[in-house]
């Protein structure tokens, strides 16, 4: 039996939701990816939950994409790309739009899909050492779902910055971008998270939950756009010679050949 990706752990009405892939930086794969889209919803059903805390084992928060998941993707037909995709944005989704408030502890690095799950809660705390970038485009790739959100957080020509030059960045600048909420030193990372959701819980639940809904359904329209866009987009581009060559100059370890 393939063991659990994710521990759950509620201390008080705090859910803490720690991605523990360590040895693998915590790589997003299929079954990780569910089990925590299982586990939010999980914790929108739990009436004792009032805050969701999302962090990560070891020294990375999330590494994005796992290499054995980046293998696998030259042998899916166009259909299971589509919901390959669909799932990623299913994810995102289910994070951006959860009634319940959401805090990201980000421990450590935060790439690619990582950097979505870590900016698209309500808060995001982050070690001074923690770096984030959407790098898809260095291996040829788009950085599509994401893109929908990250358009409605920081503007449409910071958006391109990251998204077009694929560079890292570190806690202090996302923090000006608005990426980030506070950042954190390491040892008091955990503490802070849970006096933010102690005094998140002071709040009325009923107003929490409504001023959320409030904040989705005003770009929800956009959204809903946005993602579809983007999802047809993630599918056409594992199709690319690019996409291709980016995958195979990574999994050998050297820098793509582009024509």
């Amino acid at each position: 039996m393939q063991e659990s990706a994710l521990r759950v752990h509620n201390d008080g009405g705090v859910v803490t939701l720690t991605l523990h892939r360590p040895e693998k930086r915590n790589a997003l794969n299929a079954a990780m990816m569910a089990e925590l889209t299982q586990a939010l919803n999980a914790a929108v059903s739990d009436a004792a939950c009032r805050v969701v805390v999302l962090t990560g084992a070891g020294e990375a928060f999330c590494a994005g994409m796992d290499l054995g998941h980046l293998e696998s993707l030259g042998a899916k037909t166009q259909q299971e790309h589509r919901e390959d995709s669909e799932q990623i944005a299913r994810l995102l989704r289910t994070l951006y739009e959860l009634p319940k408030p959401t805090i990201a502890a980000v421990n450590g690095a935060a790439i690619a899909g990582g950097m979505g799950l870590a900016t698209v809660c309500d808060f995001t705390l982050a070690v001074p050492e923690a770096k984030f970038g959407y790098t898809e485009v260095r291996i040829g790739f788009v950085a599509a779902i994401v893109s929908a959100f990250l358009r409605e957080q920081i503007g449409d020509k910071q958006a391109r910055d990251l998204l077009l030059t694929g560079r890292l960045i570190q806690a202090d600048e996302a923090h000006v971008l608005g990426l980030v909420t506070r950042v954190v030193a390491a040892a008091e990372l955990m503490d802070e998270a849970r006096k933010l959701a102690g005094k998140l819980m002071e709040n009325s639940p009923q107003a929490l939950e409504a001023t959320k809904r409030l904040l989705s359904e005003q770009v929800r329209d956009r959204l809903n756009k946005a993602i579809a866009l983007a999802v047809e987009a993630n599918v056409q581009a594992r199709a690319t010679k690019d996409f291709k060559e980016g995958i195979r100059a990574f999994l050998e370890k050297r820098k793509p050949k582009w024509d």
